[in-house]
Formats: C-alpha cells, structure tokens, sequence
C-alpha cells in the first residue's frame, strides 16, 4: 500500500539498521511499491557479540533481507571512515535512520550515547549536505516515569530512553536552523509484526507468547498483566508513519503508536482465540520494577495533524494479520 503521493522510483535511499526488525520492513516497502528506488541498507550484521546483560549487541540478521535485491553494506554507525565513504560515494535523497542499541535493559552507557547520539549527528551533517530528508527512530522510552506521553513531558529511567531524549534535543537544535530538509523523530510504543523474530529475547511479547501457546506451554505473565498497558502498534502503522514522514507538514518528533493502550493479558486472549489454543495463564514477579513502564499511550494528535498519520491496526487487527508468519517462524525456527 502506497501511502502518499511521493514517487521514490529513481529515488536513492538509505536505510541505517536495515536488516533489522524495522529497517528491513521498510526497506522491502520501496522494492515492492518502488522498484526503480535505489536502496542501501547499512547494518552491523550480528557477531555473537554480547553486552554484559547477555543480549546481542547487534539484532541484523540476514533472514530478514531474503528476496532483497538493492545495495547491502556491513559497518558499524560508529565508524567515520564508513560515513564519509557512504557520503562520497552516493547521493541520498531521504535518510531511515533505524540502526541504535535498542536494549532498555543494557548497562553500557558509553557505547549507547556513541552509538545513539553522536552517530545520529554524524548521519544528519550528510542528510543536510545531500539535500536528504531525514527520518529516524526515537521512542516512548523517553516517557519513562512520565504519566503524559507527550512531546515535551519526556522522563527516561534508562540509558537507553536517555539516548533517545538527546537525539530528538540535537534534532530541535538543527531545526533552529534554516534548512534545505526535513526531519523527522519517530516515537515509537510498543512495535510488533514479521522480521521482529531475531530480536530474540528483545522481541516483542506477542510473538513470545504466541511461541509459548504453540509449544503447548501456559503463557508466563508479570503479576498484575491486567494493570500493565502498553500501546502496542502494527509494524505496518510504523511503515505509514515513516513514509508520511518523508513530506510532513512540519519538521519535528512525532508519537507512533495506536492512541489505545492495551494489556498483556489482552495479547494472550486474542492469541488463544486466532491460534484456537487455551493453556491458562501463570502470573510469576516481575523482575523489573523500577525500570518498567506500567501505562503507556501515544498521544498522536500533532502526528494526525502534521504527518497525516492514521493507526489502520487495532492490536486484534495486528496480532491476526501476523498469525501466518508466527505459525511459519514456529515451524521454520523455534527449536523446542
């Protein structure tokens, strides 16, 4: 589904993190609607690399690129000598900034603001000199203790909410500026959808529970599920946003979600209902109090009114429309 009026046919793109969850997702957006778009994919393919938490550094995964056909790169955001190369060698017309630590659970301070914050600089300096509109991922991480989900009411109680807050500040900082682009800061809540799968134990819940109900096992909820509500949006409401972010009627930093928070508990129901597999509920601790969002719900007023953003997913629309590839991930890849 084409969602504005931009023709990206003829159109150099680039897409930071694009073999991951979201990257990858957009990056087959343009080759299926635009085929004539020339599409580079930058991503720090995974290493087995770990932080001291034991998740993986980097969640790019080849799998998710099966069937692509444009320009795939490996490197690191990090490395200057990799961006002057992209910035020499290529002239972008739009810029998908999705590549970041994503891991609101790990410790290392140092490489998620390198990573996060001084990369994204680095990557807007060759948006503005290319004349390119810059999009990139911010998120309700930013909220945090927040119980206003709103820009400006921004509280994070993690690094990696704290990376995000400085992005969207240099972004407000260059926006003073009288520039030739755009850009765009996308908050997303809580994403779901195909080529989530990767993340592993960063995936998100509706894929994990649904494995758990397909393995036969009881889906295993926090203490209180029914009072723990997130706004859990479609991969492809986060694909809109994106792509109606490419010619917003004001630069700025959006809210992504469905503007209806929703419980875990509910995500299991609707899973037991599509997958016709009841197993019960256990409740177990919740280990992460006092780093963990109770409540969140996009306020997405400002992106109705400057991106034309419209949520089409309501998370039972969502959690069916993904019921084909949990089943086909299950049998592909979960080994049980």
């Amino acid at each position: 589904m084409k969602y504005n009026n931009i023709n990206f046919n003829k159109k150099t793109i680039l897409i930071t993190g694009g073999a991951g969850f979201i990257g990858s997702n957009l990056a087959f957006y343009f080759q299926k609607n635009f085929p004539e778009s020339k599409i580079v994919v930058l991503d720090c393919f995974r290493s087995g690399e770990t932080f001291s938490n034991g998740n993986l550094k980097s969640f790019g995964h080849f799998k998710n690129l099966l069937g692509f056909n444009g320009v795939v790169i490996s490197g690191d955001i990090n490395d200057k000598k990799l961006l002057k190369s992209l910035e020499n060698n290529y002239k972008f017309d739009y810029i998908f900034h999705q590549a970041a630590i994503s891991d609101t659970t790990a410790i290392e301070q140092d490489i998620m603001i390198k990573t996060n914050v001084n990369a994204y600089e680095d990557l807007l300096k060759i948006a503005i000199n290319h004349k390119a509109n810059m999009i990139y991922a911010s998120s309700a991480a930013t909220y945090g203790d927040s119980d206003r989900f709103e820009i400006g009411y921004e509280q994070p109680n993690n690094a990696y909410g704290f990376s995000k807050v400085m992005m969207d500040n240099i972004t407000y900082e260059y926006l003073k500026q009288d520039l030739d682009i755009s850009i765009v800061g996308l908050k997303y809540f809580n994403v779901y959808g195909p080529k989530e799968f990767y993340k592993n134990k960063t995936a998100s819940m509706v894929v994990q529970f649904a494995h758990q109900i397909l393995k036969g096992l009881t889906p295993k909820l926090f203490e209180g599920s029914d009072k723990i509500l997130r706004d859990f949006i479609y991969i492809e409401d986060v694909i809109q946003a994106n792509i109606k972010a490419c010619n917003p009627k004001k630069s700025g930093v959006y809210n992504v979600g469905t503007g209806n928070a929703r419980s875990f508990e509910d995500i299991v129901n609707i899973l037991q209902k599509e997958l016709e597999i009841d197993n019960g509920k256990e409740y177990i601790p919740n280990p992460y109090i006092g780093s963990y969002q109770f409540f969140t719900e996009a306020n997405i007023l400002t992106t109705k009114k400057f991106l034309d953003y419209e949520p089409r997913f309501s998370l039972e629309d969502g959690i069916k429309a993904y019921i084909p590839e949990i089943k086909r991930l299950f049998a592909a890849e979960v080994k049980w």
